[in-house]
């Protein structure tokens, strides 16, 4: 449970990089709640996880999802560019995630 509310905290973590960057600076009220909101969830369930897996393994895989679902978002919506090299590191990103949870073992 503990890596499944991980998992969903660095989605939120995702989604709060989204309403910073659409809260234009906190100018726009919606996308500034929407960030807050989204903020707290994510914290919230970093924190949660911190009492059931190693602090370093946790804070880098939330921070590895956040930073492979922000990468592959602003590819998505922004139109940032997906060059072979982006798309590498982000692969190998998301080997050191893997590779960190079975260092911490699945459970």
């Amino acid at each position: 449970m503990a890596w499944l509310i991980l998992i969903v905290a660095g989605l939120f973590e995702v989604a709060w990089a989204y309403f910073l960057k659409t809260s234009k600076g906190f100018t726009q009220l919606g996308p500034s709640l929407a960030f807050l909101a989204t903020m707290g969830v994510s914290m919230a369930g970093l924190g949660w996880s911190l009492n059931h897996l190693p602090m370093g393994t946790a804070y880098a895989v939330w921070t590895g999802v956040g930073a492979v679902g922000t990468a592959l978002l602003g590819i998505w919506l922004f139109g940032e560019p997906a060059t072979a090299l982006r798309l590498g590191s982000i692969g190998l990103i998301l080997l050191g995630i893997a590779g960190l949870r079975y260092a911490a073992g699945a459970g």
